[in-house]
């Protein structure tokens, strides 16, 4: 009868993310892995596979919450239009305090792998296929209120302020300063078209 495992198999894979969004993928070895979960090479390789499919499986962790994370901002209760306007905010607030540049796991995992793995790949463009859908779905509520006009496609505009979210972390990943970073958000507001409940 096989032994029960003596490890909290969710804590693991918290820690393994915790790790590859710190140092990377290549910046992170299976020693730092051992280190940070307090499981030997064994248990590892016997509980999650090797470092890549430990790494898949950490990624898709953090896509779950980067996507939960911008629903639960974009669905709350009240108007779409504010909600949008405090996430676009939000992300900005957030790019700032990260005084490390530690960046997005999404982001780092994107550039350090996906062009030559394309279980990264597909793991990415998912996600990125998710966030557009959670910003078009309030643009879309943000318009049938009044408060974005009606007749700009939703698709369009929340493939642009996504593209405009994921530079700003690019930017404050090369060091930009907060006035800068702030900026770019507010004039992404303001290029917004608004509707007819516009104050």
């Amino acid at each position: 009868m096989a032994r029960p495992r003596s490890f909290d198999e969710a804590e693991v894979i918290r820690s393994a993310r915790n790790q590859f969004h710190r140092s990377g993928y290549a910046g992170t070895s299976l020693e730092d892995l051992c280190r940070v979960t307090g499981l030997g090479k064994g248990s590892l390789y016997a509980s999650f596979g090797d470092k890549h499919d430990l790494f898949l499986r950490a990624f898709d962790l953090y896509c779950r919450e980067v996507v939960a994370e911008a629903r639960a901002d974009l669905n709350g209760p009240g108007p779409a239009y504010p909600r949008l306007l405090d996430h676009i905010r939000a992300i900005a607030k957030s790019t700032v305090a990260d005084r490390k540049r530690v960046g997005c796991l999404l982001a780092k995992g994107s550039a350090e792998l996906a062009g030559t793995d394309p279980e990264v790949a597909d793991r990415a463009l998912a996600t990125f296929v998710d966030l557009h859908g959670a910003l078009a779905d309030s643009i879309a509520a943000a318009q049938r209120e009044g408060d974005l006009a009606p007749d700009m496609n939703p698709n369009q505009v929340a493939a642009l302020i996504l593209a405009v979210l994921r530079g700003i972390e690019a930017l404050g990943k090369a060091g930009a300063n907060a006035e800068f970073i702030h900026g770019v958000a507010e004039q992404a507001i303001a290029l917004l078209p608004r509707g007819a409940a516009e104050a």
